[in-house]
């Protein structure tokens, strides 16, 4: 035997190879039981939550914006629908290199650094795999070269939306506003579900103010997408709910008549049914393009409107405050009958200037050789300054700015828009609080003719006026007859609301002064008397003239050596038929000079519109 068969044990070895076979199994079966038992987790234990990772992977949720509400006037006439029109949009988390993306396209489409800015401040606030605008309003021909080269980009859509569109233009603008783009401060302002997948919001005036009826309800859907995320099909959709429609108490042709009739003075003019407090033209001068706004105003289109020295984006009506000099006259007068501070037939005699007791500055009067002995209708006729510089001082502030209140001076007046201002009606506790100084006598003077610190809107003026032309009866203003729920159908007309009334103690007192501003329009020595030539209805009406500035005791006011920015404004007040009225009109001009020759004649053409033209 050899040396080497001596040391072989074959029963050693037969040991060792069962051991390792027996540890190699017992392995495979641990680690099998390990794939079977993760398996199971995977399969079982945690199957839902993989599931729905996995159709993460294969199904997007897409927001659908609903198409938002069209804008009438009060016959039916378009002022504010939605074109559709193409957009250049991007999704991010499908674009691999979005830099050279962006730089590609170029060769391709045009886009400015400020679409490149609002598209990367957009990205910031969207969801993930929600298509970003980059250009908007893309034309035929760059749709077409962008659809034959579109396969060379992941990640980049051309879409067909809807974009808000105003037909009648520059007409109507600070009435209807305008939609712009959403940004920060909007979506800080709005749910950011409903708004999802929408890019506009109502920026001023009504489709600001009626943003909730206008907006719709936003709508979902479900689509399977492949690996590059392309829309492979549709699997569920919840569609939007299109906006409510508005039917406007603006008259579109009455508004253009009054735009037409400042032909290039700046000013307003605003005119109500002074029933019902319908608002049938509401006008600020000059005008400007809201389609400008839609899809982004450009910076020098921008600039060119906000340094414009006549402020076209000043909306006058409704925010402009101005001294309604001369036409706040027939209030005060039936003031002074209603509260028995002056009678109907007493009289104050017009040297040109009225003075204080024991005081030495001079009150001018408009007619430096003066009036002469004047009652109530012939100064409210003529606007006679002396007259009511006496009766203001009889009155005294503080009953004056109670009675204008009840009109409606010095408050809001409530109507469905934006940007309304209050006025400022003057008494002695409100210098007291604004200015910590006691009120003084003269002050009460230059009030009585509706200069010094009383401050009305133009809005506010037409509705005073409108309240007049009630007997007391003020209504709110509104620029919306109805809402229309579903096209075609369903429209809720909203209610008139009366926002305060005066009860007029004797019918003859207001009778006195209604009268006395027939005569201002049809009266021989009426300051608006060359308005009533040819005219073929009673008209009721009082001029006014603003200072824009105080002349000094010592100088007179020439208006052919003052720049015609320091000129006075332009008023006039009216309403017509005097005897049912139908319409109440307030027109300012600025710097106009004279209420009988510039307002006057605005006011005319807009009664004649209404009255005359309804077809």
């Amino acid at each position: 035997m050899s040396k080497r068969e001596q040391l072989k044990d074959d029963y050693l070895e037969n040991r060792l190879i069962r051991r390792r076979l027996i540890l190699a199994a017992f392995f495979i079966v641990l680690m099998l039981g390990i794939v079977l038992g993760r398996l199971y987790v995977l399969q079982i234990v945690e199957y839902e939550h993989f599931s729905t990772l996995s159709d993460s992977n294969r199904i997007r949720i897409k927001a659908l914006p609903p198409t938002r509400g069209l804008i009438f006037d009060r016959h039916g006439v378009v002022m504010a629908n939605n074109l559709p029109t193409y957009r250049l949009e991007i999704v991010r988390e499908q674009v691999e290199d979005l830099e050279s993306t962006l730089q590609q396209l170029r060769q391709y489409v045009e886009y400015s650094e400020q679409d490149l800015k609002r598209f990367k401040q957009s990205s910031k606030r969207r969801r993930p795999f929600e298509s970003i605008p980059l250009r908007l309003n893309l034309n035929d021909e760059e749709v077409a070269r962008l659809a034959v080269n579109l396969h060379q980009f992941e990640g980049v859509e051309i879409n067909a939306r809807l974009t808000r569109n105003y037909p009648q233009g520059e007409h109507a603008v600070h009435a209807l506003g305008y939609v712009g783009r959403i940004d920060e401060r909007d979506l800080s302002e709005v749910d950011e579900v409903d708004y999802a997948g929408s890019t506009h919001i109502g920026k001023l005036g009504l489709e600001k103010f009626y943003e909730h009826e206008l907006h719709g309800t936003v709508g979902v859907q479900q689509v399977e997408v492949n690996a590059n995320g392309r829309t492979l099909r549709v699997l569920s959709e919840a569609p939007p709910i299109q906006g409510n429609n508005l039917h406007l108490t603006i008259d579109s042709r009455l508004q253009r008549v009054a735009e037409e009739a400042f032909a290039d003075r700046n000013g307003a003019a605003v005119a109500i049914d002074p029933t019902n407090g319908e608002i049938l033209a509401l006008v600020s001068m000059p005008i400007f393009n809201p389609n400008l706004f839609v899809n982004g105003i450009s910076f020098d289109n921008y600039n060119a409107l906000r340094d414009s020295p006549s402020r076209p984006l000043f909306n006058r009506a409704l925010s402009g405050q101005y001294p309604p000099g001369s036409t706040t006259k027939p209030f005060f007068g039936l003031a002074g009958l209603e509260t028995r501070v002056n009678l109907v037939d007493s009289e104050t005699y017009c040297i040109g200037y009225y003075r204080l007791p024991n005081e030495e500055r001079r009150y001018r009067d408009w007619k430096k050789e003066g009036h002469g002995h004047m009652d109530l209708n012939g100064a409210i006729t003529q606007s006679c300054d002396v007259y009511f510089y006496d009766l203001a001082y009889r009155l005294g502030i503080d009953r004056m700015s109670a009675f204008m209140e009840q009109f409606g001076f010095g408050i809001k007046t409530g109507v469905d828009s934006t940007g309304e201002r209050n006025g400022l009606l003057p008494s002695r506790e409100w210098k007291r609080r604004a200015e910590g100084m006691p009120w003084f006598p003269g002050e009460t003077l230059i009030t009585g003719i509706g200069q010094g610190a009383l401050l009305v809107t133009p809005l506010q003026l037409a509705n005073s006026t409108a309240a007049f032309a009630q007997k007391g009866t003020r209504y709110q203003p509104r620029l919306v007859k109805s809402v229309e729920k579903i096209p075609g159908y369903n429209r809720i007309d909203i209610a008139s609301r009366v926002a305060g009334r005066y009860e007029i103690q004797k019918q003859e007192n207001w009778e006195h002064v209604h009268n006395a501003m027939v005569n201002v329009v049809h009266g021989l020595r009426g300051t608006a008397y060359r308005i009533s030539q040819g005219i073929q209805y009673k008209a009721a009406g009082k001029t006014g003239t603003a200072q824009v500035f105080e002349v000094a005791q010592d100088e007179e006011y020439d208006e052919e050596d003052v720049a015609e920015k320091l000129r006075d404004h332009a008023l006039f007040v009216s309403y017509a038929p005097a005897e049912d009225p139908k319409i109440a009109v307030a027109v300012i001009v600025e710097n106009g000079g004279h209420g009988s020759s510039v307002a006057a004649p605005i006011a005319r053409r807009i009664m004649d519109a209404y009255l005359l033209e309804q077809s």
